[in-house]
């Protein structure tokens, strides 16, 4: 979308967040845990990429605050519902939250081969394959546990379909 929205893509290795931001030409912030803070300079690179910090458990309300609002002005938004870098059995309800508060859409995007490129002991130049799934239109309302949960399970459904598709 031309406006706000929420890019929402499964995890597999810590190069994700440059590889969503490759998918669109438009300035993006996304989300880092917290913990990448504590080393300095870590936490100063991931800033100047366009990361922000969030508290993973405990439900980051002060994060989710901010990040409604660059929404509301029109910014995009990358999110890793898994909130690990790993095949999560249970997404994390937080894209939802966002699209929900601020009526941003939300926009399932999957990412495939970046596991194979730089994970814990390896290195490599695999091909990787980014497909970017028709926005899910949201209307702002309050983000009740149900609503939010509904949304992550249509969501983890859309990114689960674009396996699927060969490009």
């Amino acid at each position: 979308p031309d406006d706000a929205a929420v890019l929402a893509a499964n995890h597999e290795s810590v190069l994700d967040p440059f590889v969503l931001g490759l998918v669109t030409r438009r300035p993006m912030r996304f989300v880092a845990k917290v913990e990448l803070w504590r080393f300095r300079p870590v936490g100063a690179a991931i800033e100047a990429l366009g990361g922000l910090p969030v508290d993973r458990g405990r439900g980051d309300r002060d994060a989710m605050v901010g990040l409604a609002a660059l929404l509301r002005h029109g910014s995009l938004v990358g999110i890793f519902p898994q909130g690990v870098v790993r095949d999560a059995p249970t997404w994390h309800r937080g894209a939802a939250k966002l699209a929900l508060l601020s009526g941003a859409p939300l926009v399932p995007v999957l990412i495939e081969g970046t596991a194979k490129a730089a994970s814990r002991g390896r290195f490599g130049f695999p091909s990787i394959r980014v497909v970017v799934g028709e926005a899910i239109p949201v209307e702002r309302s309050k983000p009740t546990m149900a609503a939010a949960k509904e949304l992550t399970d249509r969501l983890r459904a859309e990114v689960d379909a674009l396996r699927g598709l060969t490009i």
